[in-house]
């Protein structure tokens, strides 16, 4: 059969989860620089077809800007990439099933925000501020979409970072039911289009389009620490407890029921 059952999925991400946990530093500043870059033409294509569209599309170019945006975590789930929304569900639920530390969460977690980090604003930089495809024509969007972000209170951007990686972790968990790359695909692409077109907070996209804005010559740093902590610490729940943990708790064997309850 060309599909995983949930409980198999459950295994499989267990499993996906302790060969992170494995993966060398170097691996994951590579890797996750590429995932930080894939997240970022996603938005830099979002941003461009939201643009060019009339103004008079509404809310329907939003939701065709989302259906563009999903192009990040397909690059980085099948060309390969550390992408710290994913490894928010990954790295947690094989610490529940007790086969890596927590520590082993918390160093990949650590090693791979910074590469998506150097990534993100690489694109930023280069694509978004020296191309000018986040400035000129595009500014205005760019301000727009940044500014919301950073304006939203630490509670609504933290409750935000749930939604958002609810549904991303559940783009990922689709995506190991596939055992074919067309079905990984539409797995991914619909549970991350509904976040994009809802506003949902993405930690590792904010790394995008917040720097765009400050390259730009609007918002600052500061201003964004707080967004990045909310956010950070929203995606984790989202990831780690509503699909990671909820999913172990489901489908754990008895066996590891009754050692849970000892």
């Amino acid at each position: 059969m060309s599909l995983h059952t949930p409980k198999e999925i459950s295994a499989v991400a267990v499993q996906a989860g302790v060969m992170k946990s494995r993966t060398p530093i170097s691996s994951l500043l590579i890797l996750g620089f590429l995932a930080g870059a894939f997240i970022s033409f996603g938005f830099l294509l979002y941003i461009r077809v939201v643009t060019q569209l009339p103004v008079e599309w509404g809310s329907f170019g939003t939701l065709l800007g989302a259906a563009v945006f999903p192009v990040g975590i397909i690059l980085t789930v099948l060309a390969g990439g550390e992408l710290l929304t994913g490894n928010m569900m990954l790295l947690p639920i094989a610490w529940f099933a007790r086969q890596i530390s927590a520590f082993s969460v918390l160093r990949n977690w650590f090693w791979v925000t910074i590469a998506n980090f150097i990534g993100s604003i690489a694109i930023a930089w280069f694509f978004g501020h020296v191309l000018g495809l986040t400035e000129g024509e595009f500014m205005k969007k760019t301000v727009a979409v940044a500014s919301a972000k950073v304006n939203a209170d630490f509670l609504h951007a933290f409750i935000s970072g749930i939604g958002c990686n609810w549904l991303v972790c559940l783009a990922t968990w689709l995506a190991f039911a596939s055992k074919d790359v067309v079905g990984k695909i539409f797995g991914m692409w619909f549970p991350v289009m509904a976040f994009v077109a809802i506003g949902f907070q993405h930690v590792v996209a904010n790394m995008f389009i917040v720097p765009a804005a400050i390259f730009a010559g609007y918002l600052s740093w500061g201003e964004y620490l707080p967004n990045f902590v909310a956010v950070f610490l929203g995606n984790a729940v989202g990831g780690a407890i509503f699909v990671g943990l909820a999913y172990f708790v489901a489908f754990r064997s008895p066996a590891e029921t009754s050692t849970l309850s000892r």
